[in-house]
């Protein structure tokens, strides 16, 4: 893509699609691209309704959900703020390198996720749903590796406290 062309789509509404291994869409939402810088896309979006989330507890209309995606790496990251601007937490996916075609950014989610306190103490959630997704649905030890490799880099950011977990939440 021209830079020209990646100028003139930030800013832009999109979809974002959540799929599962195999294609099946689990969740889509709305979302403004606000920058677009390589390999990497940051989404901005609002939650409209309340939302009960297995590990995310309640979340409130008007959470705002900072996201961001490579095309390169195996993982996202979502930073939530409260209404008032507080940041709630980030909560990270292992996932498939994002793809986006100008309209919709999809990726396909591999269970492993990271729940991360404002004082950066994290949890590794799911990794039972991996390992029994893996053999149920045939993950190849290919993509297992990949996931696996995207959790570990995943954790080395946040333990370091590198892009994007060094930005302030305002």
């Amino acid at each position: 893509m021209r830079q020209e062309d990646a100028q003139q789509q930030e800013g832009a509404e999109l979809l974002v699609r959540a799929c599962k291994y195999g294609g099946r869409v689990h969740r889509e939402w709305p979302a403004r691209l606000t920058r677009r810088e390589a390999t990497l896309l940051v989404v901005e979006g609002a939650f409209a309704r309340e939302v009960r989330h297995p590990q995310l507890g309640l979340i409130v209309p008007g959470t705002h959900s900072t996201e961001y995606y490579w095309t390169d790496r195996w993982y996202s990251i979502f930073r939530f703020r409260e209404p008032s601007g507080e940041l709630r937490n980030y909560y990270c996916n292992v996932n498939q390198p994002a793809q986006f075609n100008g309209r919709v950014l999809s990726y396909v989610d591999l269970d492993i996720d990271v729940l991360i306190a404002p004082d950066f103490s994290y949890s590794i959630l799911d990794e039972d749903e991996f390992a029994a997704h893996a053999l149920s649905l045939n993950y190849s030890t290919g993509l297992q590796q990949q996931a696996r490799a995207g959790l570990r880099e995943l954790l080395s950011l946040i333990e370091a406290r590198q892009f994007p977990f060094d930005e302030v939440a305002g």
